[in-house]
């Protein structure tokens, strides 16, 4: 009894009174803490909040980066980064678990700090961007060289100096910075920057970049080291010097640039030549030209008076010439005379040979060629007459097969009109026209009666005699050939 009389003076809390009770001890009692561990399982919201867990050998705690936060963080969180973080402790009263809301955070040492480095120069390299074949040839004497450095620091002067020195080039700043919060941001910004200039604008588009800062510790010089910034200078095309740093110093954007210089002088040294030492190469090829002409024509006029030697004398030579011409003129005055008479010899000879044998031979040979002709000629003009006596027997034949006077023999009879056009049907004769009736052998003329023709047929009776219609025969035609067309 006495015990439950004491368990009812035992003070009742809710839930929700435990869980606040809770979150201010443990916000009071741990009001800012630095927390080292390995960063777990990170994951940005949708929200822009960063949820991640820190971790060691035996522990796991929950922690937060709000979306404020993550703005301000100079490396982006990583699945194993060892970290320092900086933040409050509290609760989550929705899950009964206590976090870390982190403010900051730095990597644990500078061995956290290369092993990310070298694990980002490996997966780059594996996509090709440090590859040797992307590598492009600086510019022999640019006419712009674009600068990305600090406006401010000894750097920018040490450049300018040393191209005025060298060869005075066309300088272009872009300034940003080169350490801290934004500086990758701002050194990517300004490398695509240049890219997106155009030839011939208000702006000229360099022809040479150099990415350049003074030297660090390597956490200074990490911007140089974060991805964005080595796609931006593989992706240049414009070629890029990098000049980080001391000549110690190595950063991944010296993997991605065409040509990386051990300090900022170097870089300058590296983008223009010595302009007395051009003027020097060239006044020095000047004179070597000069000495290899003079050398060269020396050598042709040697060599030409060793060809002079070799040429026969002009005198001698026209002289021999004159006495050969005198020579073929003698014999031209009597060669004429000689093949005259050589000739006439000639066509005496033929000309006798022609009287004999040669004549009569050809005589005869022709003789001969003329009988054959004329044997071939006669039997080809009978083979000819043949055929065409043949042919027009063959066409006479078939022209009497369609002639008028065989119709006309089986006991037809062609009439005509006055006017000597056929008539075919009786509708066309009229009373009192005189016809013409042909015959095979002959013609009649003959006189149709008053009572005109008759269409209907009669039977014939054993008197031929006329009825009303009168037929006259006038007289008798011989001689002359109808057409049944």
């Amino acid at each position: 009894m006495a015990d439950r009389t004491a368990s009812l003076n035992v003070p009742e809390f809710t839930v929700s009174e435990v869980s606040s009770a809770l979150k201010r001890t443990v916000e009071d009692a741990f009001g800012y803490v630095r927390i080292r561990g390995e960063i777990s399982q990170p994951k940005v919201a949708a929200s822009g909040h960063c949820y991640m867990r820190l971790k060691d050998e035996s522990a796991v705690i929950d922690a937060i980066i709000w979306r404020g936060g993550m703005s301000k963080l100079a490396h982006r969180p990583e699945e194993g980064m060892e970290v320092i973080a900086s933040g409050r402790l509290t609760t989550y009263p929705g899950r009964s678990s206590y976090q870390i809301i982190i403010d900051t955070f730095e990597l644990a040492g500078e061995g956290a700090l290369l092993k990310l480095l070298e694990d980002r120069r490996k997966a780059l390299a594996a996509e090709g961007l440090f590859a040797e074949d992307r590598k492009k040839t600086l510019p022999r004497l640019p006419d712009v060289i674009g600068v990305v450095t600090s406006p401010t620091g000894a750097v920018i002067r040490d450049i300018l100096h040393r191209v005025q020195d060298r060869f005075p080039r066309r300088v272009l700043l872009w300034p940003v910075r080169v350490q801290g919060d934004g500086a990758a941001s701002e050194i990517s910004a300004a490398i695509d920057g240049f890219n997106t200039l155009q030839k011939g604008g208000d702006i000229p588009r360099p022809d040479l970049l150099i990415i350049a800062r003074g030297g660090g510790s390597l956490e200074d010089l990490w911007a140089f080291n974060e991805e964005v910034v080595v796609r931006s200078a593989a992706a240049s095309e414009i070629p890029l010097i990098s000049a980080v740093g001391h000549e110690t110093d190595t950063t991944l954007i010296d993997f991605a640039s065409d040509r990386r210089a051990p300090t900022p002088t170097a870089a300058a040294e590296m983008a223009v030549p010595v302009r007395m030492e051009l003027i020097s190469q060239v006044q020095e090829g000047g004179v070597r030209l000069g000495q290899s002409i003079n050398r060269m024509l020396s050598e042709n006029k040697l060599h030409l008076a060793g060809l002079a030697r070799g040429l026969p004398n002009l005198t001698q030579l026209v002289e021999q010439k004159q006495q050969d011409l005198d020579g073929l003129s003698e014999r031209l005055g009597a060669g004429p005379a000689r093949l005259l008479a050589a000739k006439g010899q000639e066509l005496s000879v033929v000309a006798a040979g022609l009287k004999t044998t040669h004549l009569a031979r050809d005589v005869k040979r022709y003789d001969s060629q003329i009988l054959d002709l004329s044997n071939r000629l006669g039997t080809a003009l009978n083979r000819s007459a043949d055929r065409t006596k043949e042919r027009l027997e063959g066409l006479g034949a078939r022209l009497d097969s369609v002639s008028p006077k065989r119709v006309l023999e089986r006991g037809y009879a062609l009439v005509r009109d006055a006017d000597g056009n056929s008539i075919t049907v009786a509708a066309g004769v009229s009373a009192g026209a005189a016809l013409q009736v042909e015959f095979t052998d002959g013609a009649v003329d003959v006189h149709v009666g008053e009572d005109g023709p008759k269409t209907k047929a009669k039977k014939p009776t054993s008197n031929a005699t006329h009825t009303k219609s009168e037929i006259k025969v006038s007289k008798k035609v011989e001689g002359r050939q109808g057409s049944l067309l």
